[in-house]
């Protein structure tokens, strides 16, 4: 008996089996991961009759529900290239396409809104009296309803831990308590994307870890869209997709497990993970440790099963 064919397209006929499943994918490629933010031949320079550029000729994708890290030495256009996205400079040439909308002068407190910008110094960003002030700001710009308001604020200061706070003034907390009351007044205003511009680099390693926890929870719950600018290379490696810039251009992209086992991070102005030197080490030292890469967590794990099996 002859196979049942099914027609995907008026001149065509293939098996049933593949055709539905190049269908199928097509389809959950398109609900699930299709592309919030496109970069194209994005550039910018401070002074316009320089010729130095800022961010030069640079092009990358971010799929809906990814967290992608932008890493790179001082001066290599990654803050430039966030507060680009974030419409708040001009590029000189280039495409910034947020959900599928190009940016422009027109529309740019419209996609704004789709943004949300948590940067290193949380005291920058800060404007009301107390807390519950400070987060509600944002909204009371955007004329949310004030019912729904005061509803938004609770549960966001819930969401980072931070009720007990609310009637706080903003100067009395610590470095941490800042950062999650920045990040509340963020998620309060439901973006599509949240970009960390160096936002954990004022904390130390606890404060630090515990932030991005606040973040990737948050990311799940609402399917955010997370941009992290960042020097942290440990805190990279939690990432989807990581960007190395240098000197303005895009030196790399690739998944941390890729880049992290590369012998040339040096040469590009990076360090080597804790977990990766870590795991070098007990390699030299006789370990039999796979070569990819691990995280922390990872590595431990892997360690107390090679114990445990012995």
């Amino acid at each position: 008996m002859s196979p049942t064919v099914l027609s995907c397209d008026k001149k065509l006929t293939y098996n049933v089996q593949p055709c539905l499943l190049r269908l199928i994918a097509t389809l959950w490629y398109n609900m699930v991961m299709q592309k919030i933010l496109e970069i194209k031949n994005l550039s910018y320079k401070y002074d316009g009759e320089s010729d130095i550029y800022a961010v030069n000729d640079v092009s990358f994708d971010i799929l809906r529900g990814e967290w992608v890290s932008i890493i790179g030495r001082n001066g290599s256009g990654k803050s430039t290239t966030a507060r680009l996205i974030d419409g708040l400079m001009a590029a000189s040439s280039g495409q910034i396409i947020i959900d599928g909308k190009q940016l422009t002068e027109e529309n740019v407190w419209e996609l704004r809104q789709k943004i949300g910008m948590v940067f290193q110094n949380p005291d920058n960003q800060f404007v009301g009296s107390t807390v519950e002030d400070d987060v509600a700001f944002g909204m009371e710009n955007q004329g949310v309803p004030r019912v729904e308001m005061l509803s938004r604020v609770e549960a966001a200061l819930a969401r980072v831990d931070m009720s007990e706070f609310k009637t706080k003034e903003p100067a009395r907390l610590s470095g941490g308590q800042k950062q999650r009351v920045a990040i509340a007044g963020i998620v309060a205003l439901r973006p599509d994307i949240i970009i960390l511009d160096e936002a954990t680099s004022m904390l130390d390693p606890k404060g630090r870890l515990a932030i991005v926890d606040v973040v990737r929870e948050i990311k799940e719950q609402f399917d955010l869209t997370v941009i992290s600018i960042t020097h942290d290379l440990d805190e990279a490696s939690l990432s989807d997709k990581i960007i190395v810039m240098k000197d303005g251009q895009i030196e790399q992209i690739a998944k941390p497990s890729q880049l992290f086992l590369n012998n040339n991070l040096v040469e590009i102005g990076l360090d080597v993970p804790f977990s990766a030197n870590v795991a070098n080490d007990l390699r030299q030292a006789g370990l039999d440790i796979p070569e990819t890469y691990y995280t922390e967590s990872e590595l431990a794990d892997f360690l107390c099963q090679s114990i445990l099996t012995k």
